[in-house]
């Protein structure tokens, strides 16, 4: 057995039987996507979707790219895709967080205000 699918059903009721409930858990997730847009979670939202993101992309490595028992050649093409990610995604990330503010003329930048309250009123 190389892990490349010999043994995987063959027939369209036996694929269908496998791929359904994972095609549901993806629709599940992306409609949790969907209401978590909504949701008032502040800086938990970030955390929320990235949660659904990861979960939707380890179905989608286990199950359509059927990397559960792969040919260890495929295993390591995969990690060697991960570690190539999350050395672009450092990188990025460096350079985002190490930048000057933006000092050039003509250069617009938000002013940060107190938000103005008005009497009788809650703002929220």
């Amino acid at each position: 057995m190389t892990g490349l699918g010999e043994n995987l059903p063959r027939n369209a009721g036996a694929i269908w039987h496998r791929i359904l409930p994972v095609w549901v858990g993806l629709m599940a997730l992306l409609a949790g996507t969907a209401a978590g847009a909504y949701l008032p979670l502040g800086r938990f939202n970030l955390v929320l979707s990235l949660a659904i993101a990861v979960a939707k992309a380890t179905l989608v490595v286990l199950f359509f790219m059927q990397l559960r028992r792969p040919n260890p050649l495929l295993r390591l093409a995969a990690s060697a895709a991960l570690v190539f990610m999350a050395f672009l995604f450092t990188l990025t990330f460096a350079d985002v967080l190490t930048r000057a503010a933006p000092t050039q003329p003509g250069t617009v930048t938000p002013q940060v205000t107190a938000p103005q309250q008005a009497t009788g009123q809650r703002a929220f």
